[in-house]
């Protein structure tokens, strides 16, 4: 074990606890922004997501992401159960840390990224249901595309996409993957025709902050090292962040007044654009990419509102948009400069990342929409995805846990 450098597995060691922490950071910025009698399912469709995925990832998911490739679109199974797992580094994934360190950090990658989808459907579906969903898709989606971008021997990394802490691994295929469920599961009671408003904005900014400070381990953790390029992919990832929630604030003062749920949206979604490409841009760079992103997803969200659809919580808006125009971004403001192990995007003199960047985008779109849209429409044929109309009324809280959030 004489490669294990001790100061990276130290700060491995703290992103994994970093990026474990946005989940439950997540769920209550979720659970904010639902009606009160909703909040307890909400919080939980997060919380029990780390220990589905947790499993999944040890028992099979690691494997496929990360195993040996299958032709470029799967992990063989060397990695079953995390055999061979252990504390040994393995030079070809990251090379200065123990494995189970590696896997580890990439687990909580696994975790967070089904349980942003379930903003996509609060307040409605069926809580049996979501489980088998959630250990489905983290099988049928995620992995596969975790091993095209990241695997060795990945069809994408193949290619030369960039991603260097899950633009497209994450948020593009949770976000299009919470568009394809909502269109199958259609909307709330009352959407549209009553208010629903937040029952605690509070809650929703807490969890924006920790989400905030979270985002240093999900990117800056993603070099794998205690280097500079990890302090690169920190100081941008905070940059972006910034200049969105900035440009958000005026956007919504435009309109009406500055709202604080916008303000906090805002800088979620510039730590999503800025995720594909933290490692490989200046800190310069992430402000127009982190100010690009703002309106890109505000006006996905008017949009969204626009044609009917109850996405509730808008994951499409923030992460799908978000991430996909971080991803195309890479292909823009890239640079050698900052990482000799990534590339030179089209201000750098190389168009041929953004076209690239452009084909994983369309790749990795098409298929999360597509195996999440036929998995609802077989989830809802077989089990059904959606709670009674009596239950919905009354509250997920009591109608599936049978317990209440507020005395």
């Amino acid at each position: 074990m004489d490669a294990i450098n001790s100061g990276d597995t130290a700060w491995v060691m703290i992103a994994t606890a970093l990026v474990m922490m946005m989940t439950p950071a997540l769920a209550f910025f979720y659970g904010g922004m639902v009606r009160k009698k909703n909040v307890l399912s909400t919080l939980n469709l997060s919380f029990i997501t780390i220990g589905l995925i947790s499993l999944q990832w040890v028992l099979l998911g690691y494997t496929l992401a990360f195993g040996a490739s299958v032709d470029g679109l799967i992990g063989d199974l060397r990695f079953l159960g995390f055999a061979g797992v252990g504390a040994e580094p393995n030079a070809d994934l990251a090379a200065t840390i123990p494995h189970l360190a590696f896997a580890a950090y990439q687990m909580m990658f696994a975790v967070i990224t089904p349980a942003l989808i379930t903003g996509a459907f609060v307040e409605r579906i069926r809580f049996k249901t979501f489980l088998v969903f959630t250990l489905l898709w983290a099988t049928l989606v995620y992995d596969p595309v975790a091993h095209w971008v990241w695997g060795l021997g990945g069809a994408l990394r193949r290619l030369g996409a960039l991603d260097f802490a899950g633009g497209t691994v994450v948020h593009i295929t949770a976000g299009f993957s919470a568009l394809a469920f909502a269109w199958v599961l259609g909307h709330r009671k009352w959407f549209g025709k009553a208010a629903m408003e937040p029952n605690n904005i509070p809650f929703t900014v807490l969890g924006a902050g920790l989400l905030w400070m979270g985002w240093f381990g999900f990117n800056g953790g993603s070099a794998l090292a205690a280097n500079g390029l990890a302090i690169n992919a920190l100081v941008t990832t905070n940059t972006a962040a910034a200049a969105a929630a900035i440009v958000w604030m005026f956007l919504s003062w435009r309109d009406n007044k500055p709202s604080v749920l916008g303000i906090v949206t805002g800088a979620v979604v510039g730590l999503v654009a800025i995720t594909p490409a933290a490692g490989y841009v200046t800190p310069l760079s992430a402000i127009l990419i982190g100010a690009v992103a703002a309106p890109i997803s505000y006006y996905a969200m008017r949009l969204r509102l626009k044609r009917g659809l109850d996405e509730s919580l808008d994951v499409w808006a923030c992460h799908g948009m978000g991430g996909a125009w971080g991803a195309l971004a890479t292909g823009l403001f890239a640079t050698r400069l900052v990482n000799p192990a990534g590339a030179d995007g089209l201000f750098y003199g190389n168009p041929g990342l953004l076209v690239v960047q452009a084909t994983a985008v369309i790749a990795v779109i098409a298929f999360a929409f597509g195996v999440t849209f036929l998995l609802a429409r077989v989830l809802r044929r077989f089990m059904g995805l959606r709670v009674t109309s009596s239950e919905e009324e009354v509250g997920l809280d009591i109608s599936e846990h049978g317990e209440r959030a507020y005395a």
